[in-house]
């Protein structure tokens, strides 16, 4: 993907000097959903970022100053099966709607960069990219992140209960966690750009 530029950050594909800052953000993950991504050694993330550097479903985030990585945005669109048109030769298989998320290093917590960052991503896939629909899952718990969700003008669309399970209970069976849908449409973000104005 084409670099993004915020007024303090960069967000772009992947790069080898990437791999100290991965691990530093993977090896202790702050919320369950992200204990499968978990990482040990500096080998792992090496691997793990020249994976990345050709996938744009996850974005560096950087200090524009430094290009240091503080964290990542990760998304992708959301498949279906092409629908062919009687009166057309052509199917149609992309999707408007797309699901994003983050994972931030907490040492740079409280500085607004989730925001700033997230802020970019989604005005690049309303405006660059023609999504029409943006979503994002959200476990109960993680206040942070639903804070973040409200903060970009994203409306709670529903709670799913027992949704999914990224970690054991002591007697090795699945803990279930309940899970928040964030949502927004382009034309209410349009309308949110507008007011702002």
């Amino acid at each position: 993907m084409q670099p993004i530029e915020t007024s303090r950050l960069i967000l772009r594909n992947f790069a080898p000097s990437d791999a100290a800052g991965l691990l530093e953000y993977t090896a202790d993950p702050r919320v369950n959903c992200f204990m499968d991504q978990r990482m040990s050694t500096l080998e792992e993330a090496a691997a793990e970022v020249e994976k990345r550097s050709t996938d744009d479903s996850h974005i560096a985030v950087c200090l524009k100053d430094s290009n240091e990585i503080i964290g990542e945005l990760f998304g992708m669109t959301e498949g279906h099966e092409p629908e062919t048109d009687s009166d057309s030769t052509s199917n149609r298989s992309d999707s408007d709607t797309y699901s994003i998320g983050w994972n931030f290093n907490g040492r740079f917590e409280g500085k607004g960069y989730a925001s700033e960052s997230a802020s970019a991503f989604i005005e690049h896939l309303f405006m660059e990219q023609g999504i029409r629909r943006i979503y994002a899952y959200v476990e109960e718990d993680n206040f942070r992140s639903q804070k973040l969700c409200e903060k970009l003008g994203m409306r709670r669309e529903g709670l799913f209960l027992e949704f999914i399970s990224f970690v054991k209970n002591e007697d090795d069976t699945p803990k279930y966690e309940n899970t928040v849908q964030y949502a927004i449409l382009k034309k209410e973000w349009l309308a949110q750009q507008a007011v702002a104005e």
